[in-house]
């Protein structure tokens, strides 16, 4: 009984699983989406029933496969080895990606208080770059720093956008959101299917919380039912959000807006406010690519352990922590900002997020085929295996359309990238097999 006291609740658990997702992923979305017009929100609604059926089939490869290895170990269970391996490369990739993006926000963001990063592209990479290595030096210190910094700061964000979910209501105005609803004038089917990336986006993180079994009471029954819960409580305050801003904000002003929740806040309160706003993201932003910072040097070094990536990735300081590995990841980050180089920071923020989802999607798919295996192994229940089975499905006809959604310039990025992992694992892919056996000597 004092066991399970210790452990953590659904509602602690649900919890866990809707901050995990809001994080940074929200705050430069209604500027990307109102260029598109409001229609686009219709693409929350399809993007929240796929989310929640990839977090629950997640969830049940968490209940019936216990090893350790995330996504990468649910993709082996049907892709083996070379599975283990393209999943955690894909998977590093998107994490490398989306921490350029996170940055870009924040430099959007702090353009208000340092106006020279708005100046132009050369300006925007070098507050981008400058927070990348700022993040990557802070982590020198370990998981529990980080940690601790982390948990703080994304209240930067979900204070703001959950606080606006509720009051921006007394400021909508129905003329400013029909004026918005569809400038371009696209086909609905269109529309949705644009803004299918970056919805996505904000849902990314969802696969944590299978992760989190172990420290959970009754885990077979709770944490599917957090993954649902959590999944759904941070769609409704995204859904909330991006709708109320579109009918406060006027749609030309809001689709060139660097920060969108702070101009909301200046707009419904005063200036002030909205610099308050905008420290807040700021802060956030930065807490939360502390985090992912932390989380893809674990994830090389990870796969590194598994002899699947280069050695120094395995190497931690006495603080544990992935230094080399660390300053790989950032060298690799620099690089990606380097090339994605834009005087527009929406622009380079919807660019990268295309193709983060693109490599995001691709393991989402194997590690969801990993079930079925999964399943087959723990002797499930034809019932359970069933409704698995069904909800898996939804889950992949969503993975599937999302990359589609994701434009031809994206999927052939994602393209290239995949099969230049095939070659990398070709020339790992001994390590793998038993040594060969001498041949004989021939008799004479």
């Amino acid at each position: 009984m004092a066991e399970s006291s210790k452990k953590m609740s659904l509602m602690g658990l649900t919890t866990l699983v809707t901050v995990n997702m809001m994080g940074s992923g929200i705050i430069m979305l209604p500027t990307s989406m109102a260029q598109l017009g409001a229609v686009s929100l219709l693409s929350w609604l399809v993007t929240a029933v796929g989310s929640m059926a990839i977090a629950y089939s997640f969830a049940q490869c968490g209940v019936f496969c216990p090893r350790s290895g995330g996504l990468s170990a649910y993709t082996e269970e049907a892709h083996a080895k070379s599975g283990f391996f393209l999943c955690s490369y894909l998977y590093f990739l998107s994490l490398a990606i989306a921490n350029v993006a996170v940055a870009i926000s924040a430099v959007g963001y702090m353009t208000s208080f340092v106006p020279w990063f708005g100046s132009g592209a050369i300006a925007l990479f070098v507050g981008t770059a400058g927070l990348i290595w700022l993040t990557i030096v802070a982590n020198f210190g370990g998981p529990n720093i980080t940690g601790k910094i982390g948990a703080i700061s994304v209240w930067g964000v979900i204070i703001p956008v959950a606080g606006l979910s509720i009051i921006g209501w007394f400021f909508f105005k129905a003329e400013v959101f029909s004026a918005a609803w569809n400038p371009n004038n696209l086909p609905i089917s269109e529309a949705i299917g644009k803004t299918i990336p970056l919805t996505l986006w904000a849902f990314l993180g969802m696969e944590s919380a299978a992760q989190a079994s172990d420290a959970v009471e009754d885990p077979k029954r709770n944490v599917p039912l957090a993954c649902l819960f959590g999944t759904l409580g941070a769609a409704v305050v995204y859904v909330l959000s991006t709708t109320v801003i579109q009918g406060i904000i006027p749609n030309p002003e809001l689709a060139t807006s660097t920060a969108p929740f702070a101009l909301v806040y200046a707009q419904m309160f005063n200036p002030v406010i909205g610099k308050i706003i905008m420290a807040l993201a700021v802060i956030a932003c930065i807490g939360s690519l502390l985090g992912w910072q932390f989380t893809l040097a674990q994830t090389a070094k990870m796969t590194a352990d598994q002899a699947m990536f280069p050695k120094f990735f395995s190497r931690v300081s006495a603080m544990n922590a992935p230094i080399i590995g660390m300053v790989a990841c950032g060298v690799l980050q620099t690089i990606m900002a380097l090339s994605t180089i834009s005087p527009n920071a929406s622009a380079q923020f919807s660019k990268l997020v295309s193709l983060a989802a693109v490599t995001n999607l691709i393991p989402y798919v194997t590690a969801l085929t990993g079930l079925l295996v999964i399943m087959y192994k723990a002797g499930v229940s034809p019932s359970v295996y069933t409704r698995n089975t069904v909800i898996l499905m939804i889950g992949l006809i969503y993975s599937l359309y999302a990359l589609y959604s994701c434009g031809k310039d994206a999927i052939f990025g994602g393209t290239l990238v995949l099969a230049f992992g095939y070659l990398l694992y070709g020339f790992l892919a001994k390590r793998f097999e038993p040594p060969p056996v001498p041949a004989k000597a021939a008799d004479h």
